[in-house]
């Protein structure tokens, strides 16, 4: 993959601003607030959009990185990457601790939310990158933990013409307190096939 830009932190835009913000050398340090989250609907029956995000654009043709550390202790703490739309049409993917495991998964909202997980143990406390990459009708979005090898995630719909930004996210559904190092957030070019080469 081509090498992406780097995006200052100070070029994005919050979309629900945290509970405390602040960076460290390179880094930012985000702290969520209490129950903060993004779902709509499926299996629960409420509708949250609290979560915080921190979003440019996202226009067709680009990818847009963020690495963070995962570095979770209570259920559903969260961070990765959200690619935005509307309050109705958004993906978020990245880490999620369930079960008092680290889980990679990913969520695909268009009306109502679905969620997919897979556990990955031996990520906890390390430095995992999501990229979301979008061409023509598509978003496929990829995750590594440090220099491993990057893992396909999902696949999911996103139309050719539609208005979206991009950029890293976290959630406390459950508690008050989670604070989420970020250490990069950048963009360059899509993937140029759905397969990377070994």
């Amino acid at each position: 993959m081509d090498t992406p830009r780097d995006i200052p932190w100070h070029e994005g835009s919050w979309l629900n601003e945290p509970e405390h913000v602040r960076t460290d050398g390179t880094d930012l340090l985000v702290t969520a607030r209490d129950r903060s989250d993004f779902w709509r609907t499926t299996g629960y029956g409420f509708v949250r959009d609290d979560g915080h995000a921190l979003l440019t654009g996202f226009p067709a043709g680009s990818a847009t990185e963020v690495t963070f550390v995962a570095d979770f202790t209570a259920l559903y703490d969260q961070a990765g990457l959200l690619v935005r739309v509307a309050p109705q049409t958004w993906i978020k993917a990245g880490v999620e601790l369930s079960d008092g495991v680290p889980h990679l998964g990913a969520v695909v909202t268009h009306g109502v939310s679905d969620w997919s997980l897979a556990p990955v143990p031996d990520w906890h406390g390390r430095a995992v990158t999501v990229r979301a990459s979008r061409t023509g009708d598509a978003v496929t979005i990829r995750a590594r933990c440090e220099d491993g090898p990057w893992r396909l995630v999902r696949l999911a719909p996103l139309a050719p013409d539609a208005t979206a930004t991009a950029g890293p996210f976290c959630c406390s559904p459950e508690r008050a307190g989670l604070q989420v190092r970020f250490t990069r957030f950048t963009q360059g070019p899509a993937d140029t096939a759905l397969h990377l080469p070994e």
